[in-house]
């Protein structure tokens, strides 16, 4: 079993940054690829961000890239989402998830939530106006 916990949300005003971390906790994590999501209120949950255990391969959200980065440091088993030049529109709970596949090692995993094994609890940004 392994168990996420998200950190780093909060209230911000448009155009600032945050940095959100999801440190992992368990019996195994070696070689997980992970991923982030995000739900708006009244919305569906989406795909943000994804990057392979390898840290080599990363996508992202076409809504998102160019603003977000998704980064990781295995040895303190923590995934990062810089999120820069924030809008309102970025208001979300957000949440990391892990997938144990064996191909997440080397590949990011894919933005289907169905890939995902394990989440976190989320982490609440509301960026104001």
């Amino acid at each position: 079993q392994v168990q996420l916990v998200e950190s780093g949300g909060g209230l911000v005003q448009t155009g600032d940054s945050l940095r959100l971390s999801c440190a992992a906790s368990g019996r195994t994590f070696s070689m997980y690829g992970m991923g982030w999501f995000r739900r708006a209120p009244g919305k569906e949950r989406e795909f943000v961000a994804a990057i392979s255990w390898s840290g080599g391969s990363t996508h992202y959200a076409d809504s998102v890239k160019g603003r977000f980065n998704i980064s990781r440091d295995n040895a303190k088993i923590t995934v990062y989402l810089q999120i820069n030049s924030l809008k309102p529109e970025d208001t979300a709970v957000y949440y990391c998830a892990a997938d144990s596949s064996y191909g997440s090692a080397w590949h990011a995993p894919p933005s289907s939530s169905s890939a995902y094994d394990f989440w976190g609890q989320g982490t609440q940004v509301t960026v104001s106006s």
